[in-house]
């Protein structure tokens, strides 16, 4: 069985998409990293580099980006998030 690959989830203070993305995440159990890209310019930067996109939250499981809260919901929703979480890309 392989290890799960590590959460990262890109927010900031003032999101709520990114609060209810964590409080999912937390219900399920998991544990991720925030990098809060409102105090960390250059985190902002790499943010928009890995995801091609300037909103909060991004959430990447392992190198997959998911998207934001609403594409993590869908992900969960038709059954890929368990796979991700597995290991598989």
């Amino acid at each position: 069985m392989s290890e799960q690959p590590p959460i990262t989830l890109y927010t900031t203070a003032s999101c709520p998409y990114c609060v209810a993305a964590k409080n999912f995440l937390r219900s399920r159990g998991l544990e991720w990293v925030e990098v809060r890209v409102d105090t960390d310019p250059a985190q902002r930067a790499v943010m928009r580099e890995r995801s091609r996109r300037t909103s909060v939250p991004q959430i990447f499981i392992g190198p997959t980006h998911v998207g934001g809260y609403d594409d993590l919901i869908a992900l969960d929703r038709r059954g890929g998030l368990q796979a991700l979480l597995a290991g598989a890309a």
